[in-house]
């Protein structure tokens, strides 16, 4: 299983000052930012784009995970990989070919994911694993930060991971939603070894001990 990480979702950062969210990510030792882009259609809530992303990427020298929750994914990899994303996930419930989009993501030079809902079956993402960096497990159902996790969820984890041990795969196995230190523990037991958290963590009195 790979090194765990920690991926704080910028998401539950003040809005009005992301800059701040970084600094307070990397003051806790991490490595890694999650960056939501939503579209308003794909999932009922609008984040933010590209711009954003580029005006971050010279302040900061995080990972910057990126999590794709829009229709057309495929037609926004250029503008991503030019603001300074590391890794692009991308859903496998949206309209695209997923193929040609993990294809364009790696042909950009970018580590490529790919993510399922909460009421996706895991096995849709079989065909896509042995192309991809990650595989991303919803615990919520994507759009709104601070939802409950849904522990059903975890059935998809375990099921990745064992797909990942049989192939002998080194792909992260990533979780989002509702992750805090007890449902992280739960995460970790299923298999998942990357965790994205958002309002627990920017939320927590204390950051560090957090993670």
């Amino acid at each position: 299983m790979p090194t765990p990480i920690v991926a704080p979702s910028l998401l539950a950062a003040d809005h009005g000052d992301f800059a701040g969210g970084i600094r307070a990510i990397e003051e806790a030792g991490l490595g890694w930012v999650h960056l939501d882009i939503m579209d308003g259609h794909f999932v009922p809530n609008i984040s933010f784009g590209p711009q954003v992303v580029a005006a971050l990427r010279p302040r900061t020298k995080l990972h910057f995970d990126v999590h794709l929750m829009l229709t057309h994914p495929d037609r926004f990899v250029t503008a991503f990989a030019q603001a300074g994303a590391e890794r692009l996930t991308v859903h496998v419930e949206a309209d695209h070919d997923m193929t040609r989009t993990l294809a364009a993501i790696k042909a950009a030079g970018l580590q490529a994911g790919v993510a399922m809902n909460p009421d996706t079956d895991p096995r849709r993402l079989l065909p896509y694993l042995d192309a991809v960096d990650l595989a991303l497990c919803m615990t919520v159902f994507p759009g709104f930060g601070g939802q409950a996790f849904i522990p059903a969820a975890l059935e998809s984890v375990r099921f990745l991971a064992e797909e990942r041990q049989r192939r002998g795969s080194g792909f992260r196995l990533e979780v989002d939603g509702g992750v805090n230190a007890e449902t992280g523990l739960r995460c970790r037991a299923a298999g998942a070894d990357t965790l994205v958290a958002g309002t627990a963590f920017f939320q927590a009195p204390d950051r560090r001990s957090f993670v």
